[in-house]
């Protein structure tokens, strides 16, 4: 099967341009140290279900046929890391300890449209090591919850003792689209993480369906 694997990272110029794109409504979920077959298979990619290399339209048309709970994953690699781009329920989001075992790195980025704020985490080796919502640094959770702290404080998004850089306001008073764009400039540094917008809107891709149930 014939992967997109082209350029290396920072090639596409990283993620941050996921801040400001209005048609952010697919789950992403990288892996580094697994390609994109085994991704959709941790997944839960449905044995023989394998509907061809499809573009966004396509694939959304196919979320509204398949079974409640399930979802289409258009899968590749870029630089280090295989990506899965999910239309319907992100399998990302349940699955993420799972795609990592082993020793992989898995990142899951969910745009939340209809529960905002967006959501990162963050898993090794089995383990969900850490996670937060965009603009809410200061609540973080994941069995490291620090992990990314000296990172968040350098980029002066958080405070030296993990708290948010301008007390007593809500995270949302700084507009939503730079406030996640100092955070996706964070896990784009740390991770390496690059991803083309065409890949994700316009190329197609080998396509599995998922099930989180």
């Amino acid at each position: 099967m014939a992967h997109v694997a082209e350029g290396g990272a920072g090639a596409a110029g990283g993620i941050q341009w996921l801040a400001d794109w209005d048609g952010w409504f697919v789950g992403l979920t990288f892996a580094r140290g697994i390609g994109p077959d085994e991704l959709a298979a941790r997944l839960g990619a449905l044995p023989g279900v394998r509907p061809g290399p499809l573009g966004a339209p396509a694939a959304w048309s196919m979320v509204t046929e398949t079974v409640d709970g399930d979802g289409v994953a258009r899968v590749g690699r870029w630089g280090d890391w295989s990506f899965a781009v999910e239309h319907g329920l992100p399998a990302g989001a349940e699955r993420l300890a799972e795609v990592s075992r082993g020793g992989v790195e898995a990142v899951h980025l969910d745009p939340q449209p209809d529960h905002p704020p967006k959501q990162f985490a963050y898993a090794r080796d089995g383990e969900l090591v850490c996670c937060f919502g965009l603009g809410e640094e200061c609540w973080r959770g994941g069995h490291q919850p620090d992990f990314l702290l000296p990172e968040l404080i350098a980029a002066k998004i958080l405070t030296p003792d993990g708290a948010c850089v301008r007390p007593g306001e809500e995270p949302y008073e700084e507009p939503y689209e730079e406030r996640d764009r100092h955070t996706l400039a964070v896990l784009e540094h740390r991770f390496g993480l690059s991803l083309p917008r065409r890949l994700i809107e316009d190329t197609p891709l080998p396509a599995y369906v998922t099930c989180t149930r």
